[in-house]
């Protein structure tokens, strides 16, 4: 049996904590590391403090085989995660020729290296860069951790370059068996029973409402496919106990 590889997410900006920024890095990544083998656990989203970035890095990676930050790599004052990684890590921080390189090239020349712009090829020792097809300034990978854009585009194209330097695991699939009519209170007692049962698998319900009526969605997660084709009968049969035939959806 594969073994499972495990992530954190960890959203750094005060735009996502204030409201003026929607977050959609962490459904992208979860997305991509899931099919890959690699399932993410936990994310946290804390503001643009070097103390909070330090902190929350330095217990994410010891308590995960990977993690991913999204946000504060870019030229201004604000963004303060490569110096933050640096000071996790008890490392040196500073330009560094090829990263310095890839923004000569992409901007036109060393003349239009401002401080701003160079503050993106600032880069802490031993890290490996991660490339940007997009807007070409490096993110980088130092250890276990992962540091990334917070643009969306932006860290979906350096996702690309990021998976790839990653060991894959177990992969979880998912079954969804949605009953229109189906009630939480009804599902809450077997249910409960099932997941005792069924070890390996997790379960969850989720109500759903709409013009056309009410009912609840069952949808259990795991890594083996005769456990999940088992609870799936079971929960087939669940349903029908309660006069509700289902539609089941599988998800890989």
């Amino acid at each position: 049996m594969s073994e499972t590889v495990t992530a954190a997410v960890l959203l750094i900006g005060d735009e996502i904590l204030s409201g003026r920024t929607q977050d959609s890095n962490l459904q992208t990544i979860a997305k991509v590391l899931g099919p890959a083998g690699v399932q993410v656990m936990e994310s946290r989203i804390i503001a643009d403090r070097p103390e909070a970035i330090v902190a929350a890095l330095n217990a994410l990676r010891g308590a995960y085989d990977y993690v991913l930050t999204t946000g504060g790599i870019g030229p201004t004052h604000d963004d303060k995660t490569a110096d933050a990684v640096a000071e996790a890590f008890g490392v040196s921080i500073d330009i560094r020729a090829d990263a310095r390189a890839i923004l000569e090239g992409h901007y036109g020349g060393a003349q239009f290296l401002n401080e701003a712009r160079l503050r993106m090829a600032r880069i802490p020792e031993g890290a490996r860069l991660i490339a940007n097809p997009v807007s070409k300034a490096p993110g980088f990978q130092l250890g276990n951790v992962f540091v990334m854009a917070g643009v969306p585009s932006v860290m979906r194209g350096m996702l690309e370059d990021v998976v790839p330097h990653m060991r894959g695991g177990a992969v979880v699939k998912s079954v969804t068996v949605r009953g229109k009519g189906m009630r939480e209170s009804e599902l809450a007692a077997p249910l409960a029973a099932l997941e005792r049962e069924m070890v390996g698998l997790s379960f969850g319900s989720y109500p759903f409402f709409g013009a056309d009526g009410f009912g609840a969605s069952v949808v259990v997660r795991g890594t083996d496919p005769a456990a999940l084709d088992a609870a799936t009968e079971r929960l087939i049969a669940m349903a029908r106990a309660l006069g509700v035939e289902p539609v089941v959806e599988q998800q890989d």
